[in-house]
Parts: C-alpha cells; sequence; structure tokens
C-alpha cells in the first residue's frame, strides 16, 4: 500500500470512530445549554423571571465560561483528554439535571453560572484534541463535521423540549423541570462511556494499524515543526500567549457569531413564539434553520479545504450572516423572518469550520493550548453580553428587532477586523523559557 493510500485510509478510519462519538458529546452539552430557552415558556412564569432577569441568568454562564475556560483547556493538556472531558460531560450533566430545583432569580443565577465553568473547556479542548489527529488540510472539513452537532443540537432538541414540556403536572413536576431531569440523564451516561473509550493519543488507539500510527505520527509532528517556523504566535507563557495581538483579533472576531449563535439558540424560541404560535408548531420551526444549516456546515468546510483559502471562506458566511440579521429585524411577518433567521444561521455556522481551521493555523504548538482557549472564551464572554441585552431592550421596549442590535454590530466588527488581517502579521518570537504565568 502506498504512503498516500495509507494516508488516506488513516484519515477516514480516525474521522469514522471519533467524529460522530464528539459530535454526539457536543450534542447533548448544546442541548443541556440552551434548553433553557424552551424551559423560559414555563418557568419563567412559574418562579418568577422577567426578560431582564432572564437575559442576565442565561448570560451569567458565558462569565463563568470565560472565567475557567484557559484553565481547563491547560488541565486537560495536563491530565489527557479521556480524563478530563469525561470530567466536564460528568459535572455538567448533574449541574444540568439541578437546574430543575431552580426557584427564583438567585437560584437561577446560581445554576447558570455553575454550568458555565462546569462545561468550560469542552470545545477549545476538543478543538485541541483534533489537531493531535488530523493534518491542517483537512480540518476545515473535519472541523464542519465536529461543530455540526450545534445546530443539529436544536434541530433535536427542539421538538424533544417541546414535547417534554407536555408533561407538565406528571409525578408533581412542572413540565420544565421533566424537561431538565430527562435531558441531562445523556451527559452523565457518556461521561462514564468517554472515559473508558476515548483514546489520548493515536498510539493508544486500539483500532488504527502500525503503519496507520506512523503515518499519522510522522504528518503531526512535521506538521508541528512547520508551523513552530511559521505560525504568528509562539510562546510559552500562557499571558503572552492570551495577550498576543492575533489571539485577541481572532477573538474578537469570534465574538459576532458566537453571540449570534448562543443569542439565537437561547432566544430564538421566544421570538418565534411571539408570531402566536403554539410551543409544539415554535419546537418545529426553531429546528428548521438549523437542520439547513447543519448541512451548509459541512458544504462550506469542504470547499475552504479543497481551496485551501481560510480568510474568505471565514469572512463571506459572517458577511452573510449580518446582512441577513439586518434585514430580518426589518420584518413583521412570521414567512421572511423564517427566511432571514435561516440565513443568519447559515452564515454563522458556515464561518465555524474555516475559523477554527484558521485559528489553529496561527497558532503554534507551544500556544494552542491557551490560545484556542482565549478565543473562544472571549467569544463566548461577548454571548454574555449579547443574551443580557437581548433581555434587557426586549424588555425596555418590547422590541426583538432592536434587541438584536448589539449582536449585529459585533458581526460587522468581525468582518472588518477579519479581512484587514488577511495577510498574516510577522511571526512574534520571545525568548524561550519554562511553561508557566
Amino acid at each position: 500500500m502506498s504512503t498516500d493510500e495509507i494516508g488516506a485510509s488513516t484519515v477516514k478510519r480516525v474521522t469514522t470512530i471519533l467524529i460522530p462519538f464528539l459530535m454526539i458529546c457536543y450534542l447533548v452539552s448544546f442541548i443541556d445549554r440552551v434548553n433553557v430557552g424552551f424551559a423560559a415558556f414555563q418557568m419563567n412564569k412559574d418562579v418568577g423571571l422577567t426578560p431582564a432577569v432572564f437575559g442576565l441568568g442565561g448570560g451569567l454562564f458565558f462569565v463563568s465560561y470565560f472565567l475557567f475556560e484557559v484553565p481547563s483547556n491547560l488541565a486537560m493538556k495536563k491530565f489527557g483528554a479521556r480524563r478530563w472531558i469525561a470530567r466536564i460531560m460528568l459535572s455538567w450533566g448533574v449541574i444540568s439535571a439541578c437546574t430543575a430545583l431552580v426557584s427564583g432569580p438567585n437560584s437561577f443565577y446560581v445554576v447558570r453560572f455553575l454550568l458555565g465553568a462546569a462545561e468550560a473547556g469542552f470545545f477549545p479542548g476538543v478543538i485541541l484534541y483534533l489537531t493531535q489527529w488530523f493534518p491542517a488540510a483537512t480540518r476545515g472539513r473535519i472541523v464542519s463535521l465536529f461543530y455540526v452537532a450545534v445546530p443539529l443540537s436544536s434541530f433535536v432538541g427542539s421538538p424533544i423540549s417541546a414535547a417534554l414540556l407536555e408533561l407538565d403536572g406528571m409525578g408533581g413536576l412542572h413540565g420544565w423541570q421533566w424537561l431538565f431531569l430527562i435531558e441531562a440523564a445523556p451527559a452523565i451516561l457518556l461521561a462514564i462511556f468517554t472515559y473508558f473509550w476515548l483514546p489520548d493519543s493515536p498510539s493508544d488507539a486500539k483500532w488504527l494499524n502500525t503503519d496507520q500510527k506512523q503515518w499519522l505520527n510522522l504528518t503531526l509532528e512535521a506538521e508541528r515543526k512547520k508551523s513552530e517556523a511559521d505560525a504568528p504566535v509562539h510562546d510559552n507563557s500562557t499571558w503572552r500567549i492570551v495577550l498576543h495581538p492575533q489571539v485577541l483579533l481572532l477573538s474578537l472576531v469570534y465574538a459576532g457569531t458566537s453571540a449570534a449563535s448562543n443569542g439565537l439558540s437561547l432566544w430564538q424560541p421566544q421570538i418565534l413564539k411571539s408570531f402566536g404560535l403554539s410551543n409544539i408548531q415554535t419546537g418545529w420551526l426553531n429546528a428548521l434553520p438549523f437542520a439547513i444549516a447543519s448541512v451548509t456546515m459541512i458544504w462550506w468546510g469542504g470547499v475552504s479545504d479543497k481551496r485551501r483559502e481560510r480568510v474568505w471562506s471565514t469572512a463571506l458566511p459572517l458577511l452573510l450572516s449580518a446582512c441577513a440579521l439586518g434585514a430580518g429585524m426589518m420584518t413583521r411577518q412570521l414567512l421572511p423572518a423564517m427566511l432571514f433567521m435561516i440565513l443568519t444561521l447559515v452564515g454563522t455556522y458556515a464561518f465555524k469550520g474555516p475559523f477554527w481551521a484558521l485559528s489553529t493555523e496561527r497558532l503554534g504548538p507551544r500556544a494552542a493550548a491557551a490560545g484556542l482557549a482565549q478565543i473562544n472564551a472571549v467569544g463566548n464572554l461577548a454571548g454574555f453580553a449579547g443574551t443580557y441585552l437581548i433581555g434587557v431592550i426586549r424588555e425596555q421596549t418590547g422590541s426583538f428587532a432592536l434587541a438584536l442590535t448589539p449582536i449585529l454590530a459585533l458581526q460587522v466588527i468581525g468582518f472588518i477586523l477579519l479581512i484587514a488581517s488577511r495577510r498574516n502579521p510577522p511571526v512574534t518570537r520571545y525568548p524561550v523559557q519554562e511553561p508557566g504565568l
């Protein structure tokens, strides 16, 4: 068998084994993050949550997510993917179930903050993990395949969450309590499976033969050496990495789509509900934009890999999302509103694969763990600002259109910054030092 044939069979084998499993884990994670958007139909009235309180509580998730993101990713590098990802999934599953115990604003704030702390590090940890299994040329499609779990989580979770609300009164519990309890169970079960099954590195993979392991290790090692020489961000110091201009720029670019995807995942059910739909109708209509976004996301990631181009492959979906969101803010009818929601989410999610491939290419091997975590952390901090401001503006004005303005502004800023950065800056080098802060 030739080297090219070994390489193709290796990538196919790793994709088949790892990606579906990691997709399922992230799908469950995101359902547990955004199912509060459906629970709000009943929970807000039952425990006394105003739109501003709901927006703040929903946003507090991203505050703790931001605070614990970099430490969590560094911990995964120390303890290994198998142990740390299993720990993350177990803790978020338990805390998500505890959301059923919310009795007022304060307990809602606490449980959302704890949920963000528990989940912190999962996404950038998996992105870092994928760099240890896939060559750079394949990462646009691979990240898209993994990230498709996010829109799929709303496609799958929306009808399920809406149906679980119909259990209201069964066993003396509210429908929203059943929603949290039932949807938290898969995370706990997957945590146990992850601990016993997920390999830490290609050398630990029993499902790769000797030739495949050798090809993968040699290929990735050659790429690591090239990245060490060519990537703009190099350092051993965590602080220098997280404050590096390239890392901060990528963080701001990511902020717009992060605010859009997280904000719409949380608020879109209530936006649709405002058109007078039932819970079940809202669940199915909310799923449609995410289903279409899932398909286009995988296709666009493949286009980016085929063209070997990252900047415009990232910028164009971001521009589409901003334009569609702006147009959608001016409509008051359900059909055009749905069309613009679809286009907004298509752009938002098509952006993800090329963006994370671009980010891994701009970060040297020593900077990857902290850099990827920082980009995701700052981006998700924008999720806090966006989610909270949507609630405040909605409560003050009664308008979802005005409430979406901060997200639109972030997307426009991100597009401008990305185009301005299309030429890689010179490599910044520091004296070699021992790892640390």
